[in-house]
């Protein structure tokens, strides 16, 4: 360990977008913050320029794709590790931490980085995303995914295991916010669909996983009650998925709902769409480690609700479980959605998951692995 001072590599496939890239973002502001270095290893992205900004060091190196050929970067990383006397090893998805793990693992015991790793996802079961629980650290985002690394690779020493909760600023997300009316007026200009309705909105990518046609027909069966509902579908579309995206919209013209639904791509003011929203959803049909969407929303005090189970079933069970909707039980959640609309309760004031607890917890495992060595 160098002296107080650490130096931190957090190592992940790109900084474009994503609750992976803010967590990197967030901590190198607090590792710089409190004095250490704070190097960031990816193929870039649009994000490389907040991480700099921030005070980190960012190093592109094209360690993401899923191919033998990335194993090539294992002899290098090893020499970087050596040559930056890197403290904290700190990989945060699968292929790269594949690289890391066996840069790592090749260095003599009493000269390598503390190895850390943050299971992020509840990744398919298999020897490929067994390298996340490799960490001498392994880091859960929350209890649900504590629990399906118990299950699931039980070698894993309990004592490993750290669950420290993703977190939200409530001083970016404040209870209460309102968009001001200049944004309004252009938002209302660009959708007017939207104007004077009960607005829900579906946050997340395009992609099977997201619930995007269970939101279609949520929103079929509110206005065939009579309800003056309007969709907002807000998440871009990967290349591979623009089949499915024409799939969708082409659903919507199937239904007659083209003026209640509408897809807005990806937006950079996503505080301003939640707080403008009367409903904000999560209809996942697999499980989330954690739902960082549905907590931004409930800190903005916009009500939210989702399936009950994972991350985002945790998360309501907590702050809001009248949001608390059948997992996958259309029908179900069409019903308890409409109570919801009809009758709002009031989403409770506080920081529950605050950022402040996830950094210090984060800051904290660093030091103590470090002064460990």
């Amino acid at each position: 360990m160098n002296g107080t001072r650490l130096t931190v590599l957090q190592i992940l496939p790109a900084l474009e977008s994503g609750g992976v890239e803010r967590g990197v973002l967030e901590v190198t502001r607090a590792l710089t913050a409190a004095g250490h270095r704070a190097l960031v290893m990816s193929a870039g992205g649009r994000m490389v320029k907040d991480v700099e900004a921030a005070g980190g060091e960012h190093h592109a190196w094209p360690i993401g794709k899923k191919s033998l050929w990335t194993l090539r970067h294992i002899a290098p990383l090893r020499r970087f590790l050596a040559r930056e006397q890197v403290d904290i090893l700190h990989a945060r998805s699968r292929m790269p931490a594949w690289v890391a793990w066996l840069a790592w693992r090749g260095m003599p015991p009493g000269r390598r980085p503390r190895f850390v790793t943050t299971a992020h996802g509840l990744y398919s079961v298999n020897r490929y995303s067994a390298v996340m629980m490799k960490g001498e650290a392994v880091i859960a985002v929350s209890e649900t995914m504590r629990d399906y690394i118990a299950e699931n690779y039980p070698w894993v020493p309990p004592e490993r295991i750290h669950v420290i909760h993703r977190g939200v600023d409530a001083t970016e997300f404040p209870h209460g916010f309102k968009p001001d009316a200049l944004w309004e007026s252009a938002v209302v200009t660009e959708y007017p669909g939207a104007a004077g309705k009960l607005r829900l909105l579906l946050p997340g990518r395009i992609t099977r996983l997201k619930g995007h046609e269970d939101f279609i027909e949520i929103i079929r069966r509110l206005k065939k009650r009579g309800l003056p509902v309007h969709g907002l579908i807000v998440g871009g579309a990967a290349l591979s998925k623009h089949k499915y995206l024409q799939k969708l919209r082409y659903r919507v013209r199937a239904l007659d709902l083209e003026g209640d639904v509408s897809f807005t791509g990806q937006r950079q003011d996503m505080k301003n769409v939640m707080a403008w929203s009367q409903l904000v959803l999560s209809l996942s049909g697999q499980p989330e480690s954690f739902g960082r969407t549905t907590l931004e929303a409930l800190s903005l005090g916009v009500p939210t609700a989702g399936y009950d189970h994972g991350g985002v079933g945790e998360i309501l069970s907590r702050i809001y479980p009248h949001g608390l909707l059948p997992r996958g039980d259309v029908d179900a959640a069409t019903q308890r959605i409409e109570s919801l609309l009809n009758d709002t309760p009031p989403v409770p004031a506080g920081e529950f998951f605050p950022l402040r607890d996830m950094l210090d917890k984060t800051l904290a495992l660093y030091t103590r692995l470090a002064c460990e060595r």
